[in-house]
């Protein structure tokens, strides 16, 4: 049976797409981490991640950045331990609350992810330029009906508790 074929939306139907999906991911994904291997400094996938999640909440805290990783306060700590050594990711301590620590991307960090953001797309313009207009179209409708998807539903169960140990 193919992606799109029968009506059945059975339990043996939808593992049988999910199956099909990490098939077609797995090539993707592998392409996706090296595009970012060709940057300086060369970041673990949790690290770009964490940078990203900052960038997109200016001023969160050390709690929220784990709560978003699905990770531990301890994990978070020494995950941002290392980007700021790097000069990517800054710690401020508000002068009214001095137990809370807050994460702000470094103008060095943001440079960094808009690398590794312009080889991704350079990447995907070669890709995408052997698809059809169809192709491309279809593509990019299923990627937005997955992405809704997967913000509006729970998260899947390896994405809590420290599960990407040796990523940060």
């Amino acid at each position: 049976m193919g992606w799109a074929e029968g009506a059945d939306d059975g339990q043996e139907a939808r593992e049988a797409t999910a199956r099909r999906v990490v098939d077609a991911m797995e090539g993707l994904v592998a392409w996706w981490l090296a595009a970012a291997d060709g940057t300086t400094p060369r970041l673990p996938a949790r690290q770009l991640l964490a940078l990203r999640t900052v960038r997109r909440r200016p001023g969160a805290n050390l709690t929220a950045l784990a709560g978003q990783l699905g990770i531990g306060l301890p994990n978070a700590s020494r995950l941002c331990d290392r980007l700021e050594a790097a000069g990517l990711l800054e710690r401020t301590v508000p002068p009214g609350n001095r137990r809370e620590v807050r994460l702000a991307v470094t103008a060095y960090g943001q440079r960094v992810l808009a690398e590794v953001t312009e080889r991704r797309v350079r990447g995907l313009v070669t890709v995408v330029a052997q698809m059809t207009p169809g192709q491309r179209a279809a593509l990019e409708q299923g990627l937005s009906a997955f992405h809704r998807s997967r913000t509006a539903g729970p998260r899947p169960p390896y994405g809590t508790g420290g599960a990407h140990r040796g990523d940060g």
